[in-house]
């Protein structure tokens, strides 16, 4: 019987990569987060070499395999003929290395085995393919000459081999592994549950359970469950880590609210108007996804690298093979030459030439203040021409602080009674303008006095009795509440630091204006000496903001940037990236927020600043675990130590192939020059050792 279509389409199931508990019969999207639904049963294997691998198999597989071969090479001639040592005999040790090796070719190497199995089925042979003939050459001819006493078998050469291999292969994981990690933060960034109104009573849903036109009660300090618009209530919402905007934001009733974004002290309605794959967060997710997408295709080149060893070895090991039988040397001198040439054509060292250098500069890095999560990344700072910082959060400590303090003159008492007097009324709020008030009094160890009377004006700013005085605090609208004007040379001051972008805050007392207090996102200090120092390098300097040009302006001329873009939304920040990218520059970028995480991914580096969101720092090549941007330089210098390293163990890696690789095929023998096949292993262990000394020497570079 013939199904039809959407008959075997139900067949199978669907699910979302991010939160695999939801099952569905049919594609669509997921309702939590909006990423396309996959198919359960969908196979990666062709687009990833190490699809279905984990780290820690790798890692368990390599001390089990380490372990092991240290009897087999104990119980091999290795050690008789090099050091004139052997372990000492018992009945039935001859079989030792036979039976372990056994165990490692299996154990060990099956993830090879199976790895080139899926390589050659996607007709795309590589450096699992080689492996694995390099691996099953030595260990089915180690088995041939035990079953026929023919000569020497290839067991240690066989386990060294294997355990080195999955070594390479652990240290390069971790290196590689964790791209999808930025898509999974920022689903974590929406809350479980919402708060839905129905017929006038509150009940408690999963976000898979909301639909469009849904009213939420949204809670002081809760989470914005869903997109919508605010149909009742006002309050300041803090999308700093979405929009990338340091301060907060008013809003009221008919204002949009965005998914992930976190109330103020305010209690708000909002009607659902968007769910799922519509919403602003799954947009970003979106970005995240296609970026990291389209950055795995640069794994092509070293992967047509692959291809053309996996094809030089197997040619040279058959005309090998083939040519001895021809010549009628026997087919044990024929399978000895076959496999000496698959063992040194294996890339043993290269296996670590690139993931040793990169553990030892990862380390180096930690040492230095650099958390290294893509070895790309730091390949790629070497050539960094252009660094994108953006502004909240990474020039500036994404936190407002007082910058100036404005004394009208016709009061009589100085600025800091000004600031006590702000900072006992402002203590009693959760305004983020107010902490900064209540910080800069505590920093100048000022008494903070106790308040009667307190009381919230909305939208205008609160009032309060400190010391018998009433004190009233907040924006230009507290001016009107209680009726006093601003002389004109504080009005000219005033607008110049509006300006500026900093935000004015009215300080009152007994209906007299006693001054004005400015409050800024605080510029880093840290940042003025990396800006410089850059310069100082040649590195191009651009500053990327969601705040408003007066605000840019201000840091901009501040730090000394000579370029910035302000009012940036959030895919305009991978565009900006781009553009840049266009004119023949390599791009930096350095940010912390949500905001910045497809920019960060979409860079030729992405630089996370390490108290920000965990979606910038996944979606980040390196991070900045100090917080401090002058380790930017530092990155620059540790990546050209790191490549200048990579190139000699490429070279060291693969010099002693294109001189021993003839031998091994015996083209001297009429000479009397014969590379035999533990040889041929030694030679290419010692070409590891050198790599792995040549790394270690990375260590002392100072950065």
């Amino acid at each position: 019987m013939i199904k039809r279509k959407d008959e075997m389409t139900s067949l199978k199931q669907y699910t979302c990569p991010m939160h695999p508990e939801i099952k569905r019969n049919r594609p669509g999207m997921c309702p939590e987060c909006g990423m396309n639904l996959v198919s359960v049963g969908e196979r990666h294997e062709e687009r990833d070499k190490h699809a279905g691998h984990k780290t820690v198999s790798f890692l368990r597989k390599f001390v089990v395999s380490l372990i092991l071969t240290v009897p087999v090479v104990a119980y091999s001639d290795i050690l008789l003929d090099v050091f004139g040592w052997s372990a000492p005999v018992f009945p039935g040790s001859q079989y030792l290395p036979f039976v372990f090796g056994s165990v490692v070719f299996f154990y060990g190497g099956w993830i090879f085995l199976t790895s080139a199995y899926r390589e050659l089925r996607a007709s795309l042979p590589g450096m699992m393919t080689l492996i694995a003939l390099a691996i099953s050459a030595a260990y089915f001819y180690s088995i041939f000459a035990v079953l026929t006493s023919a000569g020497h078998t290839l067991f240690w050469e066989l386990t060294t081999l294997i355990t080195i291999m999955l070594l390479g292969h652990w240290v390069e994981m971790r290196a590689v592994q964790g791209a999808k990690g930025a898509l999974k933060e920022l689903a974590k960034l929406l809350p479980d549950t919402a708060e839905v109104i129905k017929d006038g009573k509150m009940e408690t849903v999963s976000l898979f359970e909301l639909k469009e036109g849904n009213v939420l009660l949204v809670r002081p300090g809760a989470k914005v469950p869903a997109d919508g618009m605010i149909i009742e209530g006002r309050s300041e919402l803090n999308e700093s880590m979405v929009t990338g905007e340091s301060n907060p934001v008013a809003k009221q009733q008919d204002n949009e609210v965005i998914a992930g974004t976190i109330n103020g002290d305010g209690s708000l309605k909002i009607k659902v108007t968007k769910i799922g794959e519509h919403t602003f967060l799954a947009g970003i997710m979106r970005l995240v996804q296609e970026v990291e997408a389209s950055k795995s295709r640069l794994q092509m080149l070293s992967d047509k690298a692959a291809f053309y060893l996996t094809i030089v070895a197997i040619v040279a090991g058959s005309v090998t093979f083939i040519a001895w039988l021809t010549a009628q040397a026997g087919i044990v001198f024929a399978t000895e030459r076959l496999v000496a040439v698959l063992v040194i054509a294996c890339p043993h060292a290269l296996g670590l030439a690139i993931p040793l250098v990169a553990s030892i500069s990862t380390t180096l890095a930690a040492r230095n203040g650099l958390l290294i999560k893509r070895q790309l990344a730091l390949e790629m700072a070497r050539s960094v021409n252009a660094v994108l910082f953006d502004k909240t959060g990474t020039l500036t400590k994404g936190e407002y602080g007082v910058t100036e303090i404005i004394k009208n003159i016709g009061f009589e008492v100085d600025e800091n009674e000004i600031l006590r007097l702000a900072s006992s009324v402002e203590s009693h709020s959760d305004h983020p303008a107010a902490k900064a008030i209540v910080n800069e009094a505590k920093k100048k160890n000022l008494v903070i006095s106790d308040v009667k009377d307190f009381e919230r004006i909305p939208g205008k700013g609160i009032k309060g009795r400190v010391d018998g005085d009433e004190v009233f605090v907040g924006g230009e609208a507290i001016l009107d509440v209680v009726g006093v004007g601003v002389p004109d040379e504080l009005k000219l001051k005033i607008t110049e630091l509006a300006k500026q972008g900093k935000t004015i805050v009215y300080v009152i007392n007994n209906k007299q204006l006693a001054g004005t207090l400015a409050l800024a996102d605080i510029i880093r200090d840290e940042s003025r000496e990396a800006i410089f120092n850059l310069k100082q390098e040649g590195v191009k300097v651009v500053m990327i903001t969601g705040d408003s040009e007066d605000v840019a302006q201000w840091v901009a001329d501040e730090l000394g940037i000579d370029e910035y873009f302000a009012r940036v939304l959030p895919h305009e920040k991978v565009d900006k990236v781009k553009l840049l990218q266009q004119k023949g520059q390599k791009v930096a970028m350095v940010g912390d927020g949500i905001n910045d995480a497809p920019a960060l991914t979409q860079a030729d580096l992405g630089i996370a600043i390490g108290a920000g969101t965990n979606v910038a720092i996944e979606s980040a090549g390196i991070i900045l675990v100090r917080n401090d941007p002058r380790d930017i330089p530092k990155i620059i210098a540790l990546s050209r130590a790191t490549y200048k390293k990579m190139i000699q163990n490429l070279f060291w890696a693969t010099s002693y192939n294109i001189i021993a690789l003839p031998l091994a095929a015996g083209v001297l023998v009429a000479q009397g020059i014969l590379l035999q096949p533990a040889l041929a292993a030694l030679f290419m262990s010692l070409s590891t050792i050198i790599v792995a000394f040549n790394a270690i020497l990375l260590r002392r570079q100072k950065i």
